[in-house]
């Protein structure tokens, strides 16, 4: 696998899918450009899922999110497209993106993004953050 930021993000079989478990991360070093100004945002994302028959890996998962840094985009819809390609790669019981973006003009922007598979309910009691 390369070093260099990439969209593609890779799974792998969970090694327990008769399980419900959370699986949180925490994702401090995001950078993306505000569209209205060029100028850089900041965010640490908090991702939490409860998988089903795959998980995200983790270096690609790093270099997707560094694959931001050059690209423009608004809080809201950069945090539900994560959400969305995360998804996607994993098809995951339940996910939660939080996307904690730092000060800027005074205000900071916290954006939350969920998924929830039909009809899924944990088999037993999480708490999910």
């Amino acid at each position: 696998m390369t070093s260099k930021a990439s969209k593609q993000l890779e799974n792998f079989p969970n090694p327990n899918p008769d399980r419900d478990y959370t699986i949180h991360m925490e994702i401090p070093e995001f950078t993306c450009l505000c569209p209205k100004t060029g100028q850089p945002d900041f965010a640490t994302f908090y991702l939490d899922y409860v998988p089903n028959f795959k998980c995200v890996e983790l270096k690609s998962l790093k270099l997707y999110m560094w694959s931001y840094r050059q690209e423009g985009a608004f809080h809201e819809a950069v945090t539900n497209t994560i959400l969305d390609d995360l998804v996607a790669i994993t098809q995951p019981r339940f996910m939660r993106l939080l996307g904690d973006f730092y000060i800027r003009g005074g205000i900071t922007t916290k954006v939350t993004a969920e998924f929830r598979a039909p009809n899924w309910q944990p088999l037993s009691k999480i708490d999910l953050p």
